[in-house]
């Protein structure tokens, strides 16, 4: 049966580390620690004295100062990798974890999913020809060598890079190594990690090579294990879950994300927030659990780029500072729609214009399709649109040489609604509350890419409730606000009910308030 030695990087968070590591060894497995050597001598004090009993726990023999992006994090996964070679005789497999990482299978799945396969699990893609890095320099981490951190000595780092590319000092990669680049958590067998040890005492030009190229941690291992191991004994993924925001920032997990994560495809994963203790401490009873069943959806991705992509909770829409002064005016009146079904909207915006012939716009800073008169090219988009809202709002005030206006928005876009309600202006929010069966919810979900016509019906069962959730959370969101001037319509309200409440919202008589909440067809989908 498989058994684990962990390969542990950590730099914070003792109390952590500690409880990180006699969770893990619970279990039967095995954990090598390398504590940062610029982290507070006191907090590896702590750890140190906390384990050192522990026959299954490990420290490197010496500690290095780590910094992003430099070679000492090779090092440092070397000097744990040899620790934990050395200290435990009986481990199968090395799995690479940081401290932010946590289980979210049992010992007992882990160890048997790696029974099932004699293979590594290590990213490696061909880093001259894959996409993989999206963002900032590619060949120039290797063809020239760095011996400054760009993150803490930014000038240097690239005078350096700039020199050597006026100088010609183009440097070649070892004629025998072809370069891969993947995520630095990886799992390996006892036999590929003993064999890339060998390899760093043999080959010295291959590690002169590597100790001044950046960021060596994504392409050391993957490079080299590739290099060893027979491309039919590798799988390329890596078994920890993991995400980035569009803007290459680690997704955290917090608290309510236990169902999701249990369900993917992975044995750990990362970055668990530090304040999530509730999550940490389920995770952690999880691991040393046994005979618990897991049904994998691994919809993770895919939800995340749903829940994120509509209103970016957190994303600030602050005023600009040519804005500081951009009051859409104190005799104004804004009046602000928003419905999670879009269409429901729509439809009382027009019904609107056509009994009041109020001005009335569509889903404004939600959709690029909605009808603007043109403003000069202010209109053209949504990244404009919603960088200029104040401009673009007093502009359309004074297009239709109106002193009220109204237009539709998202309910997740809270920040933008609380932006206008920082405004001088007289500004007003009704939310249309919709009713939402199974099916609807289920043909949003194709509708949006996630589920399709072959999802088993077990994981549309379990995507459902997220996705309920996810609309009733923007609602409460909302009146958690405590926005003034809030109504409310429902499709459950009577038509008294919801004439009333479009009445106070549109300052209309109450006979056409009535006209627009007695229509028909407002609900249907």
């Amino acid at each position: 049966m498989a058994r684990i030695a962990y390969i542990l990087l950590c730099h914070k968070d003792p109390e952590g580390i500690i409880a990180q590591a006699r969770r893990l060894t619970a279990a039967g497995d095995f954990v090598a620690i390398h504590f940062d050597g610029r982290a507070k001598p006191s907090d590896f004090d702590k750890i140190r004295d906390s384990l050192v009993t522990n026959p299954s726990v490990a420290f490197t023999a010496r500690r290095v100062k780590c910094g992003w992006g430099e070679w000492s994090l090779v090092e440092a996964t070397l000097l744990a990798v040899e620790a934990a070679v050395e200290s435990f005789p009986r481990a199968t497999h090395f799995y690479m974890l940081s401290g932010d990482c946590m289980p979210i299978k049992t010992a007992e799945f882990a160890h048997a999913f790696l029974d099932r396969e004699e293979v590594d699990y290590i990213e490696s893609f061909d880093f001259f020809n894959s996409d993989w890095i999206k963002t900032g320099i590619k060949d120039e981490r290797l063809i020239y060598r760095h011996w400054f951190n760009e993150r803490t000595r930014k000038t240097l780092f690239y005078a350096s890079m700039n020199w050597q590319r006026k100088l010609g000092l183009q440097r070649k990669v070892p004629a025998d190594i072809q370069m891969q680049i993947g995520s630095q958590w990886w799992c390996l067998r006892r036999r590929t990690v003993e064999w890339v040890l060998e390899f760093v005492q043999r080959r010295k030009d291959v590690m002169r090579f590597f100790r001044t190229t950046w960021i060596p941690d994504e392409t050391f291992f993957q490079t080299i294990v590739r290099h060893l191991v027979p491309e039919h004994e590798i799988r390329t993924r890596t078994l920890t879950f993991l995400m980035f925001t569009d803007y290459g920032m680690p997704v955290t997990f917090y608290n309510d994300h236990y169902d999701l994560l249990l369900s993917q495809d992975y044995l750990f994963a990362r970055k668990i927030s530090p304040e999530a203790k509730d999550l940490k401490e389920r995770l952690g009873k999880l691991y040393v659990a046994k005979n618990v069943r897991f049904s994998i959806s691994n919809e993770g991705r895919s939800l995340y780029k749903f829940l994120a992509g509509r209103g970016r909770i957190g994303r600030r829409f602050a005023p600009r500072f040519w804005e500081n002064e951009g009051s859409l005016g104190r005799e104004r009146t804004l009046m602000m729609v928003t419905c999670k079904k879009w269409h429901v909207a729509k439809r009382m915006v027009d019904r609107v214009r056509k009994v009041t012939n109020l001005p009335a716009l569509d889903y404004l800073f939600n959709e690029g399709s909605t009808p603007l008169p043109d403003l000069g090219g202010i209109q053209s988009n949504l990244e404009k649109r919603t960088r200029h809202r104040r401009a673009l709002v007093r502009m359309l005030f004074d297009y239709w040489q109106t002193d009220k206006l109204i237009f539709c928005i998202d309910p997740a876009n809270v920040d933008l609604m609380q932006d206008f309600y920082n405004d001088k202006a007289k500004v007003r929010l009704l939310e249309i509350e919709c009713d939402f069966t199974d099916e609807y919810l289920i043909g949003h979900a194709t509708r949006v890419g996630l589920a399709g016509e072959q999802t088993p019906q077990e994981t549309i069962d379990r995507l459902l409730p997220t996705i309920r959730y996810d609309v009733r959370f923007e609602s409460d969101r909302i009146r958690d606000a405590g926005f003034p001037n809030f109504h409310r319509i429902r499709q459950s309200g009577s038509v008294d009910e919801n004439t009333v409440a479009l009445a106070d919202f549109l300052d209309i008589p109450v006979d056409k308030a009535r006209e627009i909440a007695a229509t028909e067809y407002l609900y249907l989908d």
